[in-house]
């Protein structure tokens, strides 16, 4: 499968979706003029990729900071990752988060606590 790469910006994610690998990153900022046009394709791609998941898939998010309509797109990306897991594909999420920023600490433990998939919290330093 093809992967799905979208450089970021000052105001968008960094997006790198490797099919063949199984291994998904968004990392940056994600506050996009219009975040439902920004992560279409990726929504799109992931409906791609769950008719043929490989047998791990591998989420990394690093994000400094998103926005509350960012925050709806990347529940929806996690709900797209969530049929992967409930027919019993392995599915991970790794949160990373500064050692100082609570909020981004505390987004992640609201996502898993709403997404069946597992979460893992990772303290980076500066």
């Amino acid at each position: 499968m093809n992967s799905l790469i979208i450089e970021g910006s000052p105001k968008t994610p960094n997006i790198n979706f490797d099919g063949n690998e199984g291994s998904f990153l968004i990392s940056g900022r994600s506050i996009p003029e219009n975040s439902l046009d920004f992560y279409k394709p990726i929504v799109e791609w992931l409906d791609a990729y769950i008719s043929e998941p490989k047998e791990k898939t591998i989420v990394n998010i690093r994000l400094e900071y998103f926005n509350t309509s960012s925050s709806k797109c990347l529940l929806d990306v996690f709900k797209k990752l969530e049929i992967i897991f409930k027919r019993g594909q392995k599915v991970g999420i790794n949160w990373y988060y500064e050692a100082d920023d609570e909020d981004m600490l505390e987004a992640g433990e609201d996502y898993q606590s709403i997404i069946k998939i597992p979460f893992t919290m990772i303290e980076e330093d500066e």
